[in-house]
């Protein structure tokens, strides 16, 4: 039996929050990830009752949360001027984490550049520095999602930190679709690291700049640009992720966390949704 447990990423549904949470507990699933940067779920919306009352009906559904996303879009804390607010705000989102009893928030940060002598390089040092030393007061970590720079890349930039509240979310999709790396060799790479995993599955069409893509999503999309022509996410299972020799991996690091099933695209994600659940379940039993 591997040591994993199975969950949902509840805005997948796309039904709302409580229905969502609902959704989740049928599918099987032992625990929730839920968008906390914007809506009813943002911190400024959420006083020490709603808290409290949220945190009640997720319990009735036989489920906990395994990490808030805290991804507030755009390049992340890659721009100097923006970070202030941006740092700001995760910190409220640490804050609501531990009221939902969880210790982890996800977030993608930009752009890690391959060499540290970039001038955005120190930009991200300096806002994850700040975010990590205070995860670490509260007992959380920041867990940078996997994207659009390499696990090696990855690794040397969290070694960097004087921390320990930096932590990492591993995607296996987004190292397949976009940066052309192995999940598994990640996994081996990250493993000092990994707090939070989504199980997410895809496929590249056609291998670009991964900084193009990402750059893409943050401007919120670039002229003549097709996004379908370099990539697609599909259903856990119909994608280029090796997800036994992936779980393997897994196991032998000794990750004995959630696998958080997040499907961003279809029609159906209800049903994909379930599908992965059972999918899971399969290689996991």
């Amino acid at each position: 039996m591997k040591p994993f447990k199975i969950g949902v990423m509840v805005d997948s549904f796309r039904v709302g929050l409580v229905e969502g949470i609902k959704k989740a507990r049928e599918t099987g699933a032992e625990g929730i990830q839920i968008y906390a940067t914007h809506g009813e779920m943002a911190p400024q919306n959420l006083d020490s009752k709603k808290r409290k009352e949220i945190l009640d009906i997720i319990k009735s559904n036989g489920l906990v949360v395994s990490a808030l996303c805290g991804d507030m879009g755009g390049h992340g804390f890659a721009i100097r001027a923006d970070n202030k607010a941006r740092i700001e705000q995760s910190k409220r989102i640490v804050d609501l984490a531990r009221d939902m009893e969880t210790n982890v928030v996800t977030t993608h940060i930009g752009i890690i550049p391959a060499d540290p002598g970039h001038d955005r390089y120190k930009v991200l040092q300096d806002a994850l520095g700040e975010l990590g030393e205070y995860g670490e007061k509260m007992g959380a970590f920041f867990a940078i999602e996997t994207g659009p720079e390499t696990a090696v890349v990855l690794k040397g930039f969290i070694d960097s930190l004087h921390t320990k509240g930096v932590g990492v979310n591993l995607d296996p999709a987004n190292l397949v679709m976009v940066t052309d790396d192995d999940p598994v060799e990640a996994v081996k790479i990250l493993k000092d690291y990994i707090v939070h995993t989504h199980a997410k599955d895809g496929i590249m069409k056609k291998k670009t700049d991964p900084e193009i893509i990402y750059n893409y999503f943050a401007e919120g999309g670039i002229e003549d640009m097709r996004l379908e022509d370099y990539f697609a996410e599909t259903p856990l299972g119909q994608g280029s992720v090796d997800f036994p020799n992936y779980l393997k991996a897994l196991e032998e690091v000794g990750y004995k966390g959630f696998l958080t099933i997040e499907r961003e695209v279809g029609p159906d994600p209800e049903k994909d949704i379930r599908l992965a659940v059972d999918f899971l379940k399969d290689l996991i039993r």
